[in-house]
């Protein structure tokens, strides 16, 4: 009852006797009915809360004892919200510990745990290959060959003269002149909003998550030295090969490389089975089946996917490449079968793949001009851009960019500029699709962003790293943002709208090192090579493929200050050194003279003072820069 919310009963629990009228009344009569109730029924006890209790005369006495009304029995309690209570504050005692007994931990068994149980099954590896059927042209009789030109004519001659045939045509032209003309008065993919900019993007952190990994199926494994997209709904990566350690390939190394579906990465989707290693690898834009590889002998191949691994034609050795063929392009031409090539042996060669006998055109990088073979600095990396389809730049190993014309008339002409500006061979160089004046170069410890407008030094340039960077490549969406890989299996991300000094997002791909990058023309998937032949196909957020609000316009302020700061700096540079020179020839007398006065003991003497004073005045600027730095994070 006192769970049930009931008051308290009295002192004692027993009230005064009643009265004896009260006593006959709430006593059920003498009966055998009665007599029952409180012999055999619990519930009237219950519901009365009726005890008995003998006196000390040996007379029955009835007591009461008031709780509740038995239509409150079993009711719903109601509890209301009160502010907590302090009932008992008991402080703790330290001598009580001493009453406490110390045990080791023991195990116990409980009877209510569940049971436990491992089964291992040993299971056969389930792999996909999809196979598919060369469709050249159908709808033709058994009994006619669509290869013979007489009999499909004769065919076509039967079929015409059938009347079926003609009123067929007469119905399907009335159908096509209706959409004809509904396509003449309405333009279905016309653009409403070209001009309009992309709403922002909801404000997320930038992320890239792995997608799907691509392994060399080898036991020697080789280098992912080059990756390629398959230019129709990019459902296919292809991936060259290679390894490209001097003289420290295995014999037993494989020579093939592969084109992997995306859709499956357990067996590749085709075997491409060159002569020598692949080195680059690239889709035909225009002819999603054919392929032109560039191979570790200095080869060139091409390959069409409907007639197998082999390739369809090499080039022949004597008027190939001297060394690896580093970077292979495709031009835009009618017929689509031209493409160059370039090489460490200082050489581009222009090539159509339907006669590789011998190059249509050979260019000698020599910056003399001079066309020495000699003198050529080696190729590694080549960009062309097809809204100049004059113009093409090549990326060396002496990490020099070589800006050439096409179409010049000699050699000599056809070597524009040069810029240099990196301490070692230039891995990756790409012109921003946005804005072809600018362009990124990544070499030694760097990635930077020049102008055509500046050819003394790059505009914008990243922090060195500690690890060497391999390869890079332009957002195809975003102008401002730009990926770069290094060798510590780290794929960085970089937006410079949002930060300069750092990478925008900084992902560890791998523990081996990454050797090349690609990225998907919708921007969302990049695939990364590695250095033991590992592909990693990541996907990056929305906020790093979606055109942000006026990121054109803020692309395209940065660019032109970035280049009208250099340019000021150029002027200035050439006016102090114009001076320095006119001061040079006007005192060169004088500085001779004193040079034959001055003795060799003091001429040291001198030089060391010079020297300890340039390291005192470095020490004493690193100071000062170490307590600004410290003063600044304190604050």
């Amino acid at each position: 009852a006192a769970s049930q919310g009931s008051p308290e009963p009295l002192q004692g629990l027993v009230p005064p006797p009643l009265p004896s009228q009260q006593r006959h009344r709430a006593w059920p009569p003498a009966s055998s009915q009665g007599r029952r109730r409180v012999r055999g029924q619990a519930g009237w006890v219950q519901r009365c809360n009726v005890s008995f209790s003998l006196t000390s005369a040996g007379t029955m006495e009835i007591v009461y004892v008031y709780v509740k009304k038995r239509s409150e029995f079993g009711r719903q309690c109601n509890f209301s919200d009160r502010q907590a209570e302090t009932n008992v504050d008991i402080q703790p005692d330290p001598s009580l510990a001493k009453n406490f007994v110390e045990r080791d931990p023991i195990d116990a068994a409980i009877q209510c745990a569940s049971d436990m149980s491992e089964h291992e099954v040993n299971t056969e590896r389930f792999e996909m290959e999809n196979e598919g059927v060369n469709h050249l042209e159908g709808g033709w009789p058994k009994d006619v060959n669509p290869l013979e030109m007489e009999q499909t004519i004769r065919f076509r001659k039967k079929v015409e003269k059938d009347e079926n045939y003609v009123n067929t045509i007469i119905q399907l032209g009335s159908l096509m002149e209706h959409c004809i003309k509904q396509n003449n008065a309405i333009n279905i993919y016309e653009e409403y909003f070209d001009d309009e900019e992309t709403a922002d993007v909801a404000d997320e952190p930038p992320s890239a998550k792995t997608i799907n990994v691509f392994r060399d199926p080898n036991l020697i494994k080789r280098t992912a030295t080059h990756l390629s997209w398959h230019p129709d709904g990019s459902k296919k990566l292809a991936v060259a090969y290679s390894s490209l350690e001097f003289q420290r390939s295995s014999k037993d190394m494989s020579y093939e490389s592969y084109i992997w579906d995306l859709e499956n990465p357990n067996k590749p989707d085709l075997v491409l089975r060159p002569s020598s290693p692949l080195v680059s690898l690239e889709y035909n834009p225009k002819d999603s089946h054919i392929l032109v590889g560039g191979c570790y002998n200095g080869q060139i191949a091409y390959w069409d996917t409907r007639k197998g691994g082999q390739p369809v034609e090499l080039s022949t050795i004597e008027f190939s490449h001297r060394d690896p063929v580093y970077g292979m392009i495709w031009l835009q031409s009618k017929t689509g079968t031209d493409c160059f090539s370039a090489s460490t042996d200082g050489q581009v060669l222009w090539w159509d793949i339907r006669k590789l006998t011998e190059p249509t055109e050979t260019l000698v990088m020599d910056i003399s001009r001079k066309g020495v073979l000699e003198d050529a600095l080696g190729a590694i990396a080549l960009e062309f851009e097809p809204t100049m389809p004059t113009k093409f730049m090549v990326g060396t190993e002496q990490g020099v960019v070589i800006t050439c014309n096409r179409k010049a008339k000699t050699p000599a002409e056809k070597i524009v500029g040069t810029y240099s500006g990196h301490h070692g061979p230039i891995y990756a160089l790409a012109r921003n699709p946005f804005f072809p004046k600018n362009f990124l170069t990544v070499g030694d410890w760097t990635a930077r962003i020049w102008s055509e407008d500046c050819k003394e030094s790059s505009i914008m340039w990243t922090k060195y790293h500690m690890a060497y960077l391999t390869d890079g490549c332009w957002s195809t969406i975003r102008p401002a943002v730009f990926f770069t890989t290094k060798m510590d299996g780290t794929l960085d991300v970089w937006d410079f709208l949002f930060k300069q000094n750092n990478p925008y997002l900084s992902v560890k791909v791998c523990d081996e090192p990454l050797f090349s990058l690609r990225l998907q023309d919708n921007g969302r998937f990049i695939g990364c090579g590695s250095k033991l032949g590992t592909v990693t196909l990541l996907e990056v957020s929305s906020g790093l493929c979606t055109l942000q609000r006026n990121e054109k316009n803020l692309a395209t302020a940065m660019f032109e200050r970035e280049t009208k700061r250099e340019k000021i700096l150029e002027a200035r540079h050439r006016e102090m050194r114009l001076k320095e020179r006119t001061k040079a020839e006007g005192k060169e007398e004088d500085v001779k003279v004193e040079t034959e006065e001055e003795k060799p003991e003091e001429l040291l003497a001198r030089v060391q003072k010079e020297f300890f004073e340039i390291i005192e005045a470095e020490i004493r600027r690193k100071e000062r820069a170490d307590k600004l730095s410290k003063a600044q994070v304190a604050h």
